[in-house]
């Protein structure tokens, strides 16, 4: 019996100095991995868990601006107070082509929210290296393209704009969200003033390029509803408000992208007057949303920032094609400045004051006489006058430009279409409403070598107005996509 308990006591000591021996091995390796794990973790929270969005304008060095749902937008925004006047709009566009600077500075405001190698992180590493080949281009060489290969000074940097339009090509996609019936959502005016709302929203319905059937996929958002169509059915804002409030909601409810960003990568289009304040029942849609609007007035709480300005565009028949007809050359423009156009808005009746049948070179009509063509009037025409209407925009500056017209702005707060990329200075003439009464001597004291070469760009800039049934390379379709592009550059979402 003594020999079996000491045996057994011999055996009892062995395990459990075996297990103390394991516990000590394991002690040694499983906490230095909870240690190293917990760091691990740690770091990449720390990391990718920043939350919100940065705002920063490519083409500008100085405009930098974070903020997220707790700190809304207010140094980015143009107050009608800070833009009444023409040389604060000529200044924040100065701000928009100082140069062409992509900051990769993270936002300082962050939530901890664990991305890691989602869809959105692939995403936002595609945007970042578009974004670096961007910034690159600003030095490097002119790339070739068998198209067209932007150059000349009617850009503020050709070779930017051309890396940043086939960084597009290569990588951007947007979102059509499928809810709301026609006519009000998915359908538009293919015809008359407000042609371009109806010939976008189609175009991008049918879209193979840019479009993606999968949200996670895509980079930017895009709202199908028409204001114009809207306009039909409804007579009073409240009426749009309430629409626009209630598809929202519907996108909130049933999709998560909206509340991810609070609307920074989704975006709207609208030709109507109406358009921008049937944003305005949304916070977050004037606040955050890219809105790509005919009207871009900036005493309306229009953004160039982070809003588009696009074209209007006034297509009278059923064929988009050989509208571009360009006129005569410079040599054969007898008429030196030329108008036709309702008297209504604040700018035409002093236009028509001082100016109306007053003076064989500076021709204005409100109706034209029998036996006068709109057409050949501008085809013959120096100068083709462009003043606002009730709105800001004017489909007469397109009409210029078809026309090989230099278009001459005359309007207050207006911000002229793809002013990120063109220099509208090279190609157009803008009076101050101030001076409208010495017109004939601004425009005569232009040289005549500087008036060719103006209307030699008017040629050259043409192509990027140009509206195709089939949309073409650097048409109007892209050169509006390239715009949301590059604000969709701008937001930093991961």
């Amino acid at each position: 019996m003594v020999k079996r308990f000491k045996t057994c006591c011999s055996s009892i000591k062995t395990s459990s100095s075996s297990s103390s021996s394991m516990r000590v091995v394991l002690l040694s390796v499983v906490i230095p991995l909870i240690l190293l794990t917990s760091f691990l973790s740690f770091s990449l929270v720390s990391k990718r868990s920043f939350w919100g969005f940065s705002y920063t304008n490519p083409y500008s060095k100085t405009i930098k601006e974070g903020f997220s749902n707790e700190t809304p937008i207010k140094n980015n925004s143009i107050s009608s107070s800070s833009s009444s006047s023409s040389s604060s709009v000529a200044q924040q566009q100065q701000l928009l082509h100082v140069q062409y600077t992509l900051n990769d500075n993270r936002p300082l405001k962050h939530r901890r929210r664990r991305w890691y190698w989602s869809d959105l992180g692939r995403l936002e590493r595609g945007l970042q290296r578009a974004r670096a080949a961007i910034k690159e281009a600003i030095n490097g060489s002119r790339l070739k393209d068998p198209d067209y290969s932007p150059d000349g000074p009617i850009y503020w940097n050709a070779k930017v704009f051309h890396r940043s339009y086939l960084e597009m090509e290569k990588q951007f996609k947007i979102y059509v969200y499928k809810e709301g019936e026609v006519p009000l959502f998915h359908d538009g005016p293919c015809r008359m003033i407000y042609t371009i709302e109806g010939q976008f929203i189609n175009k991008m319905e049918i879209n193979t390029k840019f479009r993606t059937h999968n949200p996670h996929h895509a980079h930017a958002f895009f709202l199908p509803y028409s204001v114009t169509r809207m306009r039909h059915f409804l007579h009073d804002l409240r009426s749009f408000g309430r629409i626009v409030t209630d598809y929202v909601n519907i996108i909130t409810a049933k999709h998560p992208h909206w509340n991810r960003s609070l609307g920074a990568d989704h975006f709207i289009l609208a030709c109507h007057d109406w358009g921008p304040y049937s944003s305005f029942y949304v916070p977050e849609l004037v606040r955050n949303s890219i809105r790509a609007l005919c009207n871009a007035n900036t005493s309306e709480r229009f953004n160039p920032m982070k809003d588009v300005s696009i074209p209007e565009i006034n297509i009278r028949g059923n064929k988009l094609e050989g509208l571009n007809t360009g006129g005569l050359p410079p040599s054969k423009r007898s008429i030196l400045a030329f108008f036709a156009g309702g008297n209504h808005g604040p700018i035409r009746p002093i236009l028509f004051k001082h100016w109306k049948r007053k003076d064989q070179d500076i021709q204005v009509y409100e109706y034209l006489p029998k036996g006068l063509s709109y057409i050949d009037l501008m085809r013959k025409s120096k100068y083709c006058l462009c003043p606002s209407g009730y709105e800001v925009a004017s489909p007469r500056v397109v009409e210029a430009l078809y026309n090989g017209c230099v278009p001459v702005l005359i309007s207050k707060d207006y911000v002229p279409p793809f002013s990120d990329v063109l220099d509208w200075k090279t190609f157009s003439v803008t009076v101050p409403i101030e001076e409208i009464w010495e017109l004939k001597k601004r425009l005569m004291g232009i040289p005549e070598r500087q008036y060719k070469r103006m209307q030699k760009r008017v040629v050259q800039v043409k192509r990027h107005f140009e509206l195709n049934s089939t949309p073409k390379r650097y048409d109007v379709f892209h050169m509006i996509l390239h715009s949301i592009w590059l604000r969709r550059l701008n937001v930093r979402l991961w």
